[in-house]
């Protein structure tokens, strides 16, 4: 039974045509000089959002196709082909931005801000880290006091996706004490006086990505916005980083899945020594472990994303995943920049940018060594 009889069903398989067709007319003919440009146009969301691909596992009721894991998985894959992992980040900045509004927002913030976000008239973001803290969420230190009606929030973030253009940002404060016990998570509308970007920040990988610091000065929040429970932010926090870390070890499969292709192909074309490197015992040998490290990866991080999919807890699983995933697209970049030589290391070559972008995901969502100490919990040490 393959991979794709086993997890995905004939309607994903749709999605996955359609996404495809997408990047084809969409994205594949503009993405190198969008990766110089370090953007891509904000009318790319109104065209994905008209396409029905901002809606996949989003509610239906607030304008989404529903919950279904294969078909986010299947849309995401589609679209890492397009070789831009940047793009491909902040495209989907809505799927770590809206699922706390959707989860624990009010009626009345759910129906406010999620339809307009699907349909790609607006664009969500998370912020959370802060330049003091990294991945230390239970300590940041951005402050919302408690007036009236009203949050008074001071602070900053950093390395937020779609940071520069959102519109509508979730964004995690402290309203209590030290610790995880006194955070919660507001929405925070982009126009509120007080709250101001940065310029874009300069990255080594995922130049497409509008990555950016933002900034509170005295930025006045009406309580309404609050998102959950006060100080039980962590909580949703926590749960918001199991689909994320999955999607990341989604990037990585298909980091690696691309930077496999290229060699594939280029070992075929490249002579040296009056052969062909397909001929040559150590390249072909290097190839087929990478495909079978490859293959062994994506198969765990379906197996992972069925035990999501049939709701059984899957901390520990979702960890090691992203850090099995991340690993095995470090080795196959790295030697598919090997095996491309000189032309590896030219930006013409799209394993140069699989190399550089792919550096970001084994940090992202929580670092290598965090997802260790997740999954050291949950073995009970």
């Amino acid at each position: 039974m393959s991979l794709y009889t086993a997890y995905f069903n004939e309607t994903h398989q749709q999605v996955r045509l359609t996404a495809r067709k997408f990047v084809d007319q969409h994205i594949r003919p503009y993405i190198n000089d969008w990766e110089e440009a370090g953007t891509f146009p904000r009318e790319l969301y109104l065209l994905a959002g008209e396409a029905g691909l901002l809606g996949i596992d989003h509610p239906e009721d607030l304008g989404g196709s529903g919950s279904d894991i294969f078909m986010k998985i299947a849309a995401s894959e589609e679209i890492m082909r397009a070789g831009s992992g940047g793009l491909a980040a902040s495209l989907g900045s809505l799927d770590i931005g809206l699922p706390p509004i959707e989860n624990w927002g009010s009626q009345e913030m759910k129906a406010r801000i999620v339809p307009s976000v699907l349909s790609g008239q607006k664009i969500a973001a998370l912020a959370i880290t802060e330049p003091s803290g990294g991945s230390d969420v239970a300590n940041l230190k951005t402050r919302a006091v408690s007036e009236g009606d009203y949050y008074r929030v001071n602070g900053s973030k950093t390395f937020i996706t779609s940071g520069h253009r959102a519109d509508y940002y979730t964004v995690a404060v402290r309203t209590g004490g030290e610790g995880y016990g006194g955070i919660s998570l507001l929405l925070i509308e982009r126009e509120r006086a007080g709250f101001s970007v940065g310029q874009p920040l300069k990255k080594m990988g995922w130049w497409a990505s509008d990555t950016a610091e933002l900034f509170f000065d005295d930025v006045l929040v009406p309580k309404s916005n609050l998102i959950g429970a006060e100080n039980a932010g962590f909580f949703v926090i926590m749960s918001n980083f199991q689909k994320e870390r999955l999607n990341l070890a989604v990037m990585a499969n298909m980091t690696a899945q691309l930077a496999l292709e290229e060699c594939l192909s280029y070992v075929q074309q490249r002579v040296a020594f009056g052969k062909p490197l397909a001929k040559m015992q150590v390249i072909r040998h290097k190839l087929a472990d990478m495909a079978t490290e490859l293959e062994a990866s994506r198969e765990f991080t379906y197996r992972v994303a069925a035990q999501i999919a049939d709701g059984i807890p899957a901390v520990k699983e979702v960890s090691m995943a992203k850090n099995f995933a991340t690993q095995v697209s470090d080795k196959l970049t790295y030697e598919a920049v090997q095996i491309f030589g000189g032309m590896g290391f030219m930006r013409a070559s799209l394993v140069e940018r699989l190399y550089r972008d792919n550096r970001i995901l084994s940090i992202g969502g929580g670092t290598h060594e965090i997802m260790n100490e997740v999954i050291a919990k949950q073995l009970g040490l």
